[in-house]
């Protein structure tokens, strides 16, 4: 008898332990949801915590990762999906890895990302950031194509936000790849082509009046001209 309940004891046991991860997984869950209904990103996030604890996925965790990029919480959402590159990483991680680490300023980590971004989808977004970045890294030739593309492929339905101002504003991709062209003319050549590059940011402010960046790029390049 005393054996019966022992061993009954020990089956409930192990039937209760079996129930736990289950009942988590619920409870977890119905958080997600709840946190969802209230906009509360923090609540979703432990909820997103918890659930890859109890259940890991792959594709919870790279949405966990996007959350945590949304929140300007870089370092985490690289903590959470690593920051190698992975021939098996979704498009979803492989764009948060690139922004993350490029929003840290480490980008020459961020650029086989965003490489391997425009390798997939080739589009003008990824291409203005391929360029801006190669212009930095003195890689003139790459920035070139990437520019090149861009303006071959950008139409008037898409845009490009600035943030210099104290409120963010657009100016049709086009014109920032034109100014990004003569960005480029000027570091090619910083003493013969101030005028080029001019001219260049000119054009883009014709097609956008208000692009503040390229105005203040302007000033800095004639007041160069001055002192010189």
């Amino acid at each position: 008898m005393k054996k019966l309940i022992t061993t009954s004891i020990f089956l409930l046991a192990v039937s209760l332990q079996a129930q736990e991860p289950k009942n988590l997984l619920d409870h977890y869950s119905k958080y997600y949801k709840q946190m969802q209904s209230q906009g509360d990103i923090q609540g979703v996030i432990n909820a997103l915590t918890h659930l890859n604890i109890i259940d890991p996925n792959e594709k919870r965790k790279d949405t966990l990762a996007v959350l945590y990029m949304n929140e300007g919480r870089f370092i985490q959402a690289l903590n959470t999906i690593g920051v190698e590159s992975l021939d098996s990483d979704s498009d979803m991680a492989v764009e948060v890895k690139a922004i993350s680490l490029q929003s840290l300023n480490e980008i020459e980590r961020a650029l086989p990302h965003y490489e391997e971004l425009f390798k997939r989808k080739p589009n003008p977004y990824v291409a203005y950031e391929l360029a801006d970045i190669k212009i930095q890294l003195n890689d003139f030739l790459g920035a070139l194509k990437h520019i090149t593309f861009g303006i071959a492929n950008s139409n008037d339905d898409i845009y490009r936000n600035y943030f210099d101002t104290q409120t963010q504003y657009q100016v049709p991709m086009r014109a920032a790849f034109i100014y990004l062209k003569g960005l480029l003319t000027f570091k090619e050549n910083k003493e013969e082509n101030i005028d080029k590059a001019i001219a260049l940011m000119d054009e883009a402010i014709e097609l956008a009046p208000n692009f503040n960046l390229a105005k203040i790029s302007i000033d800095a390049l004639n007041a160069q001209k001055t002192a010189e």
